[in-house]
């Protein structure tokens, strides 16, 4: 609390300008643990990485419970869809290719239903894509009671928009809707990311979260090129741990997202903290989202007297490690994978 009106001092002037409500903020004890949560969970990160042994944190609550990593592009799921489904030598890299395989992908969000399609089908390309083919493995899979979707967020079933009874059957539509309309050749015309936001948004079914994730994704491919920093919208995990932070009930959520982006190393400073960075990638405005969701989380054991909009207590998702950490594998564009390689080389040199 106390930080904030010193920090909203040296801004410039329209930092000021865009800044002016926050002198009226005042902070709960949840947002210094917002800080210290990030970096506890970026040095278990690090620390898997590293093939260090358990444990990884000597924090409770991250040795009990999961918590998504600081950096949404270093899941495991984001990472999947990276590496084995954005960026592939194998198949077509034509933007309504690209398109079709990150949605197809996002749909669902899951990468044994992906795998499926792959084992089914061979290479999954727009060009072969057949309603009726698609249909029949997921609705094969369902009969032998394999879930086809990610528990990770609700999909909404579709069914008022399209009329199909089956949630995957809606969805295929969804996506049939998008390659017609040639969704991927327009946005790869836009600039800005809020307008790509707005475009994908128009779609049935899909509301401010989904939209923005899914745009989220597609920028991990060469289609677009937004910055991360450009533009934000909280989902309702985040707006969670945005109130257990801010005690103001006036409070415009994407500046409060990008107030903790741009201020990120002077309140680790501040609170002695070392945050170890995705290779000297700093943490983006998604990144700030997500990790407003998982501190509310997170809060509901280390401060349940601070109580969010949803009133829940508890977590309900317990970690439990299955395999190795692979090294990752990022976007091209962002220029980190060079400095990933020469970080294993001397790991492993050691």
């Amino acid at each position: 609390m106390i930080y904030i009106k010193h920090q909203l001092n040296s801004l410039v002037n329209n930092d000021v300008d865009s800044f002016k409500y926050l002198k009226s903020l005042d902070t709960s004890p949840v947002y210094e643990t917002y800080w210290k949560f990030a970096c506890k969970r970026q040095d278990i990160y690090f620390n898997r990485l590293s093939k260090k042994d358990l444990p990884w944190t000597e924090d409770p609550v991250l040795k009990i419970h999961k918590f998504t990593n600081a950096y949404r592009a270093a899941d495991r799921v984001s990472q999947y869809l990276i590496k084995n489904v954005i960026y592939r030598d194998d198949l077509p890299n034509s933007a309504e290719e690209i398109f079709f395989r990150i949605m197809l992908f996002k749909l669902f969000n899951k990468i044994e239903t992906w795998q499926l399609l792959e084992k089914k089908l061979g290479a999954i390309t727009y060009k072969n894509y057949s309603f009726k083919i698609y249909d029949a493995i997921f609705q094969k899979a369902m009969e032998s009671k394999t879930r086809i979707y990610s528990a990770a967020y609700i999909m909404p079933s579709g069914s008022s928009s399209f009329g199909f009874s089956k949630k995957h059957q809606n969805h295929l539509q969804l996506l049939e809707m998008m390659m017609n309309d040639n969704l991927a050749g327009k946005l790869a015309r836009i600039t800005k990311m809020k307008q790509a936001f707005e475009l994908m948004r128009s779609y049935p079914t899909l509301g401010d979260f989904l939209a923005y994730q899914f745009i989220t994704d597609i920028n991990y491919s060469e289609l677009t090129d937004f910055s991360e920093m450009e533009f934000v919208i909280p989902g309702p995990g985040a707006k969670d741990g945005l109130k257990k932070c801010f005690k103001s009930n006036n409070v415009n959520e994407q500046e409060l997202i990008r107030f903790m982006a741009n201020h990120q190393e002077q309140e680790f400073n501040r609170l002695g903290l070392h945050f170890q960075s995705l290779w000297g990638r700093p943490l983006q405005l998604i990144d700030c989202q997500n990790l407003f969701c998982e501190v509310d989380k997170y809060s509901r054991i280390v401060h349940p007297e601070i109580v969010g909009i949803s009133g829940r207590t508890r977590i309900k998702q317990k970690y439990s490690c299955t395999r190795d950490l692979e090294l990752p594998w990022f976007p091209p564009k962002w220029n980190i994978n060079e400095k990933i390689h020469r970080t294993s080389i001397m790991v492993n040199s050691n």
